[in-house]
């Protein structure tokens, strides 16, 4: 068999499998959460929330809801050095994102069935 035909036989399975895995994966919510950041930021967002009082504060100030916090989060970093990670139950995790061009840093208490947001702090750029 030539070389050709070879190459003509792998390419036309190799297609055959890509749209045969497009038809089984299509209807489900199939993700590539594979990175801490991302696992993290997957758990957090999933968890019914609850909000401080301080973070409920900052939320009025300006003018943030519960909708634009799940939004914010969902396209959050986390902060894992100045996250505390270590021992047992509940993780604090600091996550930083950008809204209306200001820096701001939420600070999350993730728990086994809740997440709570325990303050949102908008930073000062000099």
């Amino acid at each position: 068999m030539k070389l050709i035909h070879r190459i003509g036989y792998y390419l036309g399975g190799f297609s055959i499998g890509l749209v045969v895995l497009a038809f089984f994966l299509s209807g489900k919510k199939t993700s590539c959460d594979y990175g801490p950041d991302a696992r993290t930021i997957k758990n957090i967002s999933i968890k019914k929330k609850s909000y401080t009082d301080a973070a409920k504060v900052s939320m009025s100030r300006y003018s943030l809801d519960t909708l634009m916090i799940s939004k914010l989060i969902k396209t959050s970093d986390v902060n894992f050095s100045k996250s505390e990670t270590q021992g047992e139950g509940c993780k604090t995790y600091l996550i930083e994102n950008t809204y209306k061009d200001k820096d701001l840093e939420m600070r999350i208490e993730n728990c086994d069935s809740t997440a709570t947001i325990l303050s949102i702090t908008f930073l000062e750029t000099n």
